[in-house]
């Protein structure tokens, strides 16, 4: 390596020194780094400083001999004192170079920044050589042109204090400023304290508790952001939250809203009119797509306004004489019977244009009123009666709710039923039986008590009811038993016997409002069929529904019966 004597670069071969003085001390202008004397070429500038400068010069060369001592002779340690050698001439003779009024004060004072380890090391062997060197040549004469131009007095470069000699201000760094050395004072026994945090090894506790509070307070800062966020995330989260659980429960309420105006309907609950304004839109109707004539029109209407005056059915839905109908041809016919048992004579009545839809329950009612007119064991409590027409139904079970009857299903109908197309089911057949004294109760088949949704222990139910004996007596028997109002979700009908085949399978015998009277009038030919019999069997397999109410007479209540029921 090859250092450059005027401003202490350091260059690898001779070419790329000679390149360098070339570029940046012939082509510029070369200055001395020890005085204000330019204006000369390169060869002048060296002789000035070698004449004018030795001593200067003397002392780097004392230096280099230092190191030598201090390190031996090793290639290894050569190289390192060199390198560092030349590193503080570098930085001193730039420095000159750069800014000729730059004095040796603030040049020690930047040396020792940059190299306090050095000089650390090495102050004490400058010392003993300045010494041997008083011994050799003039005091006076090395004292004034060392000492005053590289060792004026000392400035600490940490704290600014000045100090008579070096070895007082290397002193003073090594008990002041120990702990800022980049390696711990030799013959010093402060103890060294370890980062928890980082590692970072300190020689002053009180330099590591500052440090390891600027770790805490930076973690708690940390901390403080995490929270805050979280908090922020929280609370974004609970808005995100309550605006799902509000936007779900305006659904939830848009449908229930929805389903009940769908029940409402349904149920004949939506103020849309009852019976007389269903009747009247429904021949309308008829009129205006020609099916019914106008002169029709007005009869149908006269005679609805007089049954609805007297209350009673005009009886233009009702077929009467089917249960003898019925015995006439299980007698001749029916080979594959058994036996069977059918109730008291009973008319069938079938929904009109004033209750089609919602009029099952009060016609099937219509039907067991039918019955028990014609049975004179209920003489004493419908004494009188005759079978009421749709609004007169509605208008008894208003009266009975008044009476205190099934106030929770009057609750639920809103405590009304005239005026609208309100569906009935067992709970107000019971309640109008009872307010009229007919002793009944409801038998509920609320679960399938068969393979596939069938209903086998409603078919025994049945069988008991109209059977008292199973074996011997007649093929055909006509009980003194008033048909059995049944139940089921969004329909009604009405029992009126039931077949045991020979097989022992069991078959009920249903009227259905739904049948109009030209179907059920079939049944009453001579010649009558067992396909027409069709639309009356239902086997176990045709009732499937999941969950069945019966409606059964027993017979008559007292007034004091009627009472304690209420």
């Amino acid at each position: 390596m090859l250092s450059c004597d005027i401003c202490g670069e350091t260059v690898t071969s001779e070419p790329d020194m000679k390149a360098h003085l070339l570029i940046v001390h012939m082509e510029n202008e070369v200055i001395c780094p020890f005085c204000k004397l330019s204006g000369v070429n390169y060869d002048e500038m060296c002789f000035h400083i070698e004449t004018a400068h030795f001593e200067q010069n003397e002392l780097g060369r004392n230096f280099e001999r230092i190191n030598k001592i201090q390190y031996g002779t090793s290639d290894n340690r050569k190289d390192n004192t060199q390198q560092c050698r030349m590193e503080v001439n570098s930085s001193i003779h730039s420095a000159c170079a750069s800014n000729p009024k730059v004095s040796a004060q603030s040049l020690l004072k930047d040396g020792t920044l940059k190299h306090k380890a050095f000089y650390s090391e090495n102050l004490t062997e400058s010392r003993k050589f300045l010494k041997s060197k008083e011994k050799q040549c003039d005091l006076s004469k090395i004292k004034g042109s060392v000492y005053d131009t590289m060792y004026s007095p000392p400035e600490c470069p940490f704290c600014g204090k000045i100090e008579d000699c070096i070895q007082d201000m290397e002193t003073h760094v090594k008990i002041k400023h120990a702990n800022l050395l980049d390696t711990p004072v030799k013959d010093c026994d402060q103890p060294l304290y370890d980062c928890p945090m980082c590692g970072l090894i300190f020689t002053n506790y009180r330099i590591l508790q500052e440090h390891v509070e600027l770790h805490l307070e930076e973690s708690s800062f940390r901390q403080g952001m995490d929270r805050v966020q979280c908090s922020r995330d929280l609370e974004l989260a609970h808005h995100l939250q309550q605006e799902e659980d509000r936007k779900r429960r305006s659904e939830e309420s848009r449908q229930e809203r929805e389903e009940f105006q769908k029940l409402q309907r349904q149920y004949g609950l939506d103020h849309s009119g009852g019976y007389k304004q269903q009747l009247l839109r429904s021949m309308e109707r008829e009129v205006n797509s020609g099916r019914m004539h106008p002169s029709e029109f007005h009869r149908r209407k006269a005679d609805m306004m007089e049954s609805l005056a007297i209350g009673i059915d005009d009886g233009k839905t009702k077929t009467s004489g089917i249960i003898e109908a019925l015995y006439r041809y299980y007698q001749n016919a029916a080979t594959d019977v058994r036996r069977v048992w059918l109730s008291t004579a009973v008319d069938h009545f079938h929904s009109s244009f004033g209750d089609k839809g919602w009029g099952c329950g009060y016609r099937n009612f219509q039907m067991l009123l039918s019955s028990l007119l014609q049975n004179d064991a209920y003489d004493d409590c419908l004494k009188g009666m005759s079978v009421p027409c749709i609004p007169k139904i509605q208008s008894m079970i208003e009266d009975a709710w008044r009476e205190g009857f099934d106030p929770q299903g009057a609750s639920q109908l809103n405590n009304r039923l005239q005026g609208t197309k309100a569906w009935i089911g067992a709970c107000e057949i019971y309640t109008l039986l009872t307010s009229l004294r007919v002793k009944c109760h409801i038998v509920d088949f609320h679960k399938s008590t068969g393979p596939l949704g069938t209903h086998p222990r409603l078919f025994e139910w049945m069988l008991n009811y109209y059977s008292s004996e199973r074996e011997g007596g007649p093929k055909v028997v006509c009980t003194s038993k008033p048909p059995v109002y049944l139940q089921h979700q969004g329909h009604s009908r009405t029992v009126v016997g039931i077949e045991e085949r020979k097989n022992r399978t069991l078959c009920l015998l249903i009227f259905d409002p739904g049948y109009p009277s030209r179907e059920m009038q079939k049944l009453l030919k001579q010649d009558m069929e067992a396909s027409n019999l069709k639309q009356l069997r239902k086997f176990v397999g045709n009732l499937k529904h999941k969950q069945y109410q019966i409606v059964a007479v027993e017979g008559v209540l007292t007034a004091e019966e009627k009472i304690v029921s209420i």
